[in-house]
């Protein structure tokens, strides 16, 4: 497996969906950083050379990806909870955060239902 920014990357599959393995990084940016590497999309993985990699690595440090991402996500959703903004209160209560309707739907938010004590069956 080749590594790039920490992760390892599937052989098998071509480039440019194989960095969308990725967090941070999409189809896209994955073409934009291949583009930048000059490498071709159609290439698997297994037949990149190592000038190849390198030059994928370097288009890859200039994005903000996996845990720098993942920590400045938690930090915008820490600061909107704290400041009690109303898309902070959604978080807070594990509720839909982007103006979803609840009253039939939103089960991966909500959670599992609970039953209610003493209900004949």
């Amino acid at each position: 497996m080749a590594r790039i920014a920490g992760i390892d990357i599937p052989r098998d599959k071509r480039v440019v969906i194989s960095l969308t393995s990725i967090y941070g990084v999409g189809k896209s940016t994955a073409q934009k950083i291949l583009k930048e590497a000059g490498v071709s999309e159609d290439t698997r993985v297994r037949d990149l050379t190592e000038d190849e990699l390198s030059n994928i690595r370097k288009a890859v440090e200039s994005y903000t990806i996996e845990g720098d991402l993942r920590r400045e996500r938690s930090l915008d959703i820490k600061r909107l909870v704290e400041i009690g903004s109303y898309r902070g209160i959604r978080h807070r209560r594990g509720l839909p955060v982007r103006g979803q309707k609840t009253k039939n739907n939103s089960r991966t938010r909500k959670g599992p239902r609970h039953a209610i004590a003493g209900k004949k069956k």
